[in-house]
């Protein structure tokens, strides 16, 4: 040890030094010694993400915070990983995630699985699907979040709804999204410029949000700025924009949460319209609509707009109807398809373009089992499994392998047997028997999820399948 000793006025300055031999106060870092991942092994659908964890740790055992840790794939067709561990799975099949620190490594096994759908729901420039277990995906345009899967980041393939909520359908509208699940609370996401997602505000949301209220619904129907449910006690309710009475609450009041539709009416099944209008078939077969009725699509005889419902005209009996883009339809008990409103484009399906305020007959003789309305076409679903299209095919969305306009039924190519089918503003969708997806018409945003933005005019298998 050394003393300085220096004066500097009447202060005694003092100054030590160590030499040699001295402790150095600050200890050197500890090295990372072992490296885990966490989960260790994990099934990730295509599509889908899932989040690992790299904790590192010293020669004692001691866990080592801060340190910098590197992500690599065994094969990145199979899954990806981002620089914070989060895993996309890509294609079906198996690879190791390796997180890497400072020489050491740990891994986690991740199974990538291949999905299969049950229900699809073709909205605007968005499509979404529930798999046989409740998982929901969305593909498509994601501006407002409709995608629901927490970005607004456009996908040209399936991508997981967040929230892990487990649905049993699911309803595609012009920028936002809805669906029901297994314990019958409703959420919806994306674009909520006129409340349409329910939950007392106006809000844009990215993932599912609960509809407010309370109530138990059985199934939603999300429409342009409009949504509609119904209860498990079978009545209807709905919320969002109503400037044509498409709320049927009797006013022209906007509603950020559920109002219950006028007239008492118990309802099997509520559709919400591409447009302003809404329709319900009642448990003794009755249809009713309500809102918008400038081209007829109430179907009452008139163009009167309408802000209860009104019992469309005819006296048939239905099983089910589905409200499209300024026109309705719906299938008889004898598995007849009728249909009503605007007729532009031969929608209706009656042979002409002449636009109808009652039900007519869709021609062909065909018996149905389904019907489901676009924008400004239609797709109806045979009893033995059979796709038939009709009305607006600019895109290719009748199926049929042309961009021809039909104004009666043309079959859907590929000679496919569907379980189910749903028509978007300007394409169409079908799950097959097997549980396949395959999609139709406009892909300018990737609503077809094929993995591109080219249109197909026959069905293309919607990508992350067998």
């Amino acid at each position: 040890m050394i003393r300085f000793v220096r004066r500097v006025g009447k202060v005694v300055m003092l100054t030590i030094a160590a030499c040699g031999g001295g402790t150095n106060s600050t200890a050197p870092p500890a090295m990372v010694a072992s490296v885990s991942v966490s989960p260790a092994t994990a099934v990730v659908n295509v599509g889908a993400t899932a989040q690992l964890t790299a904790t590192t740790k010293d020669a004692s055992g001691q866990v080592l915070a801060g340190r910098v840790i590197t992500w690599s794939t065994g094969d990145s067709t199979i899954a990806t990983v981002s620089s914070t561990g989060l895993v996309s799975g890509v294609a079906a099949g198996s690879t190791t995630i390796t997180a890497t620190s400072e020489g050491h490594s740990g891994t986690s096994t991740i199974m990538v699985a291949t999905l299969a759908f049950a229900t699809l729901a073709g909205g605007g420039p968005q499509t979404c699907g529930v798999t046989p277990s409740g998982a929901a995906y969305c593909w498509g345009d994601n501006n407002l979040g409709e995608l629901g899967d927490g970005t607004t980041t456009q996908r040209l393939r399936p991508a997981a709804v967040s929230g892990g909520l487990t649905f049993v359908a699911v309803s595609a509208g012009n920028d936002f999204s809805c669906g029901v699940t297994t314990g019958s609370a409703a959420y919806c996401w994306g674009g909520n410029l006129s409340g349409n997602i329910g939950d007392g505000t106006t809000t844009d949301r990215t993932s599912p949000a609960p509809v407010g209220g309370g109530l138990a619904f059985a199934t939603v129907s999300a429409g342009l700025n409009h949504t509609c449910g119904l209860t498990t006690a079978q009545t209807a309710y709905c919320w969002g924009s109503n400037t044509h009475g498409e709320l049927g609450d009797g006013t022209a009041n906007e509603q950020n949460s559920p109002v219950a539709v006028a007239g008492g009416h118990t309802f099997g099944a509520v559709q919400v319209g591409s447009d302003y209008h809404t329709c319900g078939v009642t448990t003794n077969g009755a249809v009713y609509c309500w809102g918008q009725n400038n081209a007829g699509q109430l179907g009452d005889g008139t163009i009167t707009d309408r802000s209860t419902p009104v019992v469309v005209m005819g006296g048939l009996t239905f099983t089910m109807v589905s409200a499209g883009g300024g026109h309705t339809c719906g299938v008889t008990s004898g598995g007849a398809a009728y249909c009503w409103g605007a007729n532009s484009a031969g929608q209706l399906g009656d042979s002409t373009t002449t636009s109808r305020t009652s039900p007519v007959a869709v021609v062909g003789g065909l018996a149905f089992a389904t019907v489901s309305t676009g924008g400004s076409h239609t797709c109806g679903l045979t009893t033995s499994g059979i796709a038939y299209c009709w009305g607006a095919n600019t895109a290719g969305q009748l199926g049929d392998s042309t961009t021809t306009q039909r104004t009666r039924p043309v079959a859907v190519a590929g000679g496919l047997v569907f379980a189910a089918l749903s028509t978007g503003g300007g394409h169409s969708c079908g799950v097959t028997t097997a549980h396949i997806a395959y999609c139709w018409g406009s892909n300018s945003s990737g609503q077809l999820g094929t993995a591109t933005t080219t249109n197909s005019a026959v069905p293309a298998k919607v990508a992350g399948q067998p």
